[in-house]
């Protein structure tokens, strides 16, 4: 098992930005600024349902690592820590799914 996280990620995205474009595909996606980076992450979430449908457990897997690192840049973007999901996502799991989805306000 490795020991990288989404932090490791969010943190390669944050020094990827900052490079030149000619460089880096992260500052490239950067700098076209969040409809294009948005536009991949969506990309990226469709291939990987493609991929999850199909049953190919190899390409479900590199599906997925594009989609977590295309929201990574789509945070990056709109300047969200990961931080700020992880804290959300440990507030939703006080209660249950549908406990939760029931209190949302409509």
């Amino acid at each position: 098992m490795s020991d990288f996280s989404l932090s490791d990620l969010e943190r390669i995205v944050a020094e990827r930005a900052k490079a030149s474009a000619d460089e880096s595909w992260t500052a490239k996606l950067v700098g076209q600024g969040q409809p294009r980076a948005a536009k991949k992450f969506g990309e990226e979430a469709i291939e990987t349902v493609i991929a999850a449908i199909g049953g190919d457990k190899a390409e479900l897997v590199a599906e997925s690592a594009d989609l977590l690192y295309h929201l990574m840049v789509v945070l990056k973007i709109a300047g969200i820590p990961l931080h700020d999901v992880m804290s959300e996502l440990a507030k939703r799991t006080v209660q249950s799914g549908l406990q939760e989805k029931a209190n949302r306000k409509s």
